[in-house]
């Protein structure tokens, strides 16, 4: 990744302009001194929640030239639907060529509507941070592994789940680690999360293939609301 300044929210339109061009000019310096054949370097368009900004961002972006592109200064305070709105107007500026990707969000839901906008690359810690805070993703919604319904419950974390995790511990045994305080609750946690998002990433890869990709996501959206445990 080329360095950037990654704007805060909220941001006057001259911070955002300087912040901007400050990320600009970094960026053609990291272009210029790339030398390896075996590395991508994405650059980072931003311009905070000014549209006319991201416009003139995206434009010197792609102007310089990379191997991918990635659209940053988001998920940083603002609510979801300025967020889309910023990204929806954006992620068509980027080659379609070229990986696009959107910096710093993770939640499923998230993903699902960035890859209907045209996205392909994300990364969040979610999946991590959730495991430590004892909570799963599951086919059938998010789990808190601390709630004491699974003091007994000898299933999986998910029944649809291939990854080491369900394969070989109950939802019981989780729950006493976790509430022992082991390392290995979080390992194994987030052995399950990590499995979850690439599940989920296959599946869509699979939907946009098969021309389905919109009853994918109402389906999944679905199964996600069904179960949400609370502490």
């Amino acid at each position: 990744m080329a360095l950037d300044e990654c704007t805060p929210y909220p941001a006057d339109d001259d911070y955002t302009r300087r912040s901007m061009e400050l990320t600009t000019r970094w960026a053609a310096r990291c272009k210029a001194a790339h030398r390896r054949e075996d590395q991508a370097l994405f650059g980072i368009v931003q311009g905070g929640m000014n549209l006319d900004l991201r416009e003139r961002s995206a434009r010197q972006i792609v102007d310089i030239g990379f191997d991918g592109y990635a659209i940053g200064g988001l998920s940083v305070g603002e609510g979801k639907d300025l967020m889309w709105k910023v990204a929806a107007h954006t992620l068509p500026l980027l080659p379609e060529d070229r990986p696009r990707y959107i910096m710093g969000i993770g939640t499923p839901e998230d993903l699902l509507e960035a890859i209907r906008l045209g996205a392909d690359m994300f990364d969040c810690v979610m999946p991590t941070r959730n495991a430590r805070n004892g909570h799963v993703f599951t086919s059938a919604g998010k789990l808190a592994i601390k709630n004491a319904r699974y003091k007994d419950d000898a299933a999986p974390l998910d029944e649809e789940c291939d990854c080491y995790t369900c394969a070989n511990f109950s939802r019981a045994y989780l729950r006493h680690l976790f509430m022992a305080g082991e390392i290995l609750a979080h390992r194994l946690l987030t052995t399950h999360n990590l499995r979850y998002y690439t599940r989920l990433v296959e599946e869509a890869r699979k939907a946009i293939e098969a021309g389905d990709y919109l009853s994918y996501t109402t389906r999944r959206l679905e199964a996600l609301n069904a179960l949400q445990d609370k502490e």
